[in-house]
C-alpha cells in the first residue's frame, strides 16, 4: 500500500478493478480545505486515458510491472508469437494487446509489460521507430514537390502508410509505430 505521496509519473497502480499507469500528477494544495492530487490516468489494457483527483493521504494499491525484452517469431490464427530473449520461452499474444501490430517483422525485438505477481502479459510495446522497405508504391514524378502531397504505400509487413511523393519502391524508410506515419529516409 502507497498514499498520495508516492504518487509520481510512470507508477502502476490498481483503480477501479483495472491497471492503470500515472502519465500526469499535480500536488494541489488550496487555501482553504483540503490538499489533493490531480492525475491523468491511463489504462494498460484498453489505452484509455481518464482524469480522477484522490485527497491528500488517500491509500493506494500499487502493483508491480515488468518489462521483459522478447523476439517476434511468427503470426497464425492464435495469435502473435514471442520468444523471451532471456528464458527463450514462448508466449503468444492477440493483436489487440500489441501496440503497432502491422509493423512487426520477424525477428524484431519488442518489450512485453507482464503483471509481476501473476505473470500475466498485459500489453507489447514495439520501439517507437522501426525501419521498413516499401514493397509497393507509384512512382514519383520528378518536380511534385511544391505541396505536402503524399501518396500510399505497401511496407514488407503489408501495412499500407502514406509517404511523400519522392519516396519510391524498395527504399528504406523509417516508420513512427505509435502514430504509424512516415518519419524520415534511411540509408
Amino acid at each position: 500500500m502507497a498514499t498520495t505521496a508516492d504518487i509520481k509519473n510512470g507508477l502502476c497502480i490498481e483503480f477501479n478493478h483495472g491497471l492503470y499507469v500515472i502519465t500526469e500528477f499535480q500536488h494541489v494544495k488550496p487555501g482553504k480545505g483540503p490538499a489533493f492530487v490531480r492525475t491523468k490516468l491511463k489504462n494498460i489494457e484498453t489505452g484509455k486515458v481518464i482524469d480522477n483527483t484522490f485527497t491528500s493521504g488517500h491509500k493506494i494499491t500499487t502493483a508491480r510491472i515488468e518489462r521483459r525484452p522478447h523476439q517476434y517469431l511468427y503470426k497464425d490464427d492464435i495469435g502473435y508469437h514471442f520468444m523471451d530473449s532471456a528464458t527463450f520461452e514462448q508466449i503468444s499474444l492477440e493483436e489487440k494487446l500489441i501496440s503497432g501490430a502491422p509493423f512487426l517483422k520477424e525477428g524484431q525485438e519488442v518489450e512485453v509489460i507482464f503483471h509481476a505477481e501473476l505473470e500475466k502479459a498485459l500489453t507489447c510495446e514495439l520501439p517507437p521507430f522501426v525501419v521498413l522497405e516499401i514493397t509497393y508504391t507509384e512512382p514519383g514524378i520528378k518536380g511534385d514537390t511544391a505541396t505536402n502531397a503524399t501518396k500510399p504505400a505497401t511496407l514488407e509487413t503489408g501495412a499500407e502508410i502514406q509517404v511523400p511523393l519522392f519516396v519510391d519502391q524498395g527504399e528504406k524508410i523509417k516508420v513512427d509505430t505509435r502514430t504509424g506515419s512516415y518519419s524520415e529516409r534511411v540509408k
